[in-house]
Formats: structure tokens, C-alpha cells, sequence
């Protein structure tokens, strides 16, 4: 398990919490599938944007737990798009922890990517819309 302290990287992230105790199991630990459902929404919210509109989450292509995140961390979600098919839209997530206000410390927990597809009202695969030129 690597211990090294980090910084947040140099960017807005996209999603950040607090873990609570709900989230977590009787030692203090968070469940796994509550960070994979933040990773989900984190991951889609730029998809989202790119394909304007619904989206549809079709694959987790790599999910890498490196660090277990505990009650009170603050939890932060950066996501990227690294890819845009025909109508499949591919991001990767890196989230972060910050803990111990008395002593802070910032560990890379884990790293996803994960593949969404857009749809429309139908559900159906769409087309991704071309990427809008800066004025």
C-alpha cells in the first residue's frame, strides 16, 4: 500500500464528499460499491456534457482500489474524457482523499475508467453530437 502524500491535482474536481458512516462497514472502512457508484456518477457527469444529453454507463473497463478511504475523508473525483466514439463516450476517474485536519495528508485511492454510450428519449444508442469549435 503506498503511503506517500500527495497534492490534489491542479484542476476543479469534478465530484467531492465527505465519507460518512453510512457509507461504511462495522470497522470503519468504506464499502467498495459505494465508491464505484461515486466513481459512476462522477465519471458520467462530463459525458453527459459532451453527448448533451442521457447517457448510459456500458462498461468499467479498469476499476484499481489502491487505498481504503475511511469515515470522515474528504473524497474527490477527477474526471476526464479520453476518448469519443461514434457513440461511446470513454472517461477515466481518479479520486483522492484528504484526511486527518490535524495533520493533513492527500493519498491517490483509486483509479477507474469506465465507458458510457449516448442515448436518446428511446434509450436507444445516438450518435455522439460533433465537439463544439471555441468562438
Amino acid at each position: 500500500m503506498n503511503e506517500e502524500n500527495i497534492s490534489l491535482p491542479d484542476r476543479q474536481p469534478t465530484l467531492r464528499m465527505a465519507a460518512m458512516p453510512s457509507d461504511a462497514n462495522y470497522t470503519g472502512d468504506i464499502f467498495g460499491g459505494w465508491l464505484m457508484g461515486q466513481v459512476d456518477i462522477a465519471g458520467s457527469i462530463p459525458a453527459v456534457h459532451r453527448a448533451r444529453g442521457r447517457v448510459a454507463t456500458i462498461a468499467v473497463n479498469s476499476f484499481v482500489f489502491k487505498q481504503p478511504i475511511f469515515v470522515g475523508d474528504v473524497v474527490s473525483f477527477y474526471a476526464r474524457i479520453v476518448k469519443v466514439g461514434t457513440t461511446s463516450i470513454t472517461v477515466d476517474v481518479e479520486v483522492f482523499v484528504q484526511r486527518d485536519p490535524e495533520n493533513p495528508t492527500c493519498h491517490k485511492v483509486t483509479e477507474a475508467t469506465l465507458t458510457y454510450v449516448a442515448v436518446g428519449d428511446d434509450r436507444r444508442p445516438r450518435p455522439v453530437p460533433p465537439q463544439e469549435q471555441p468562438v
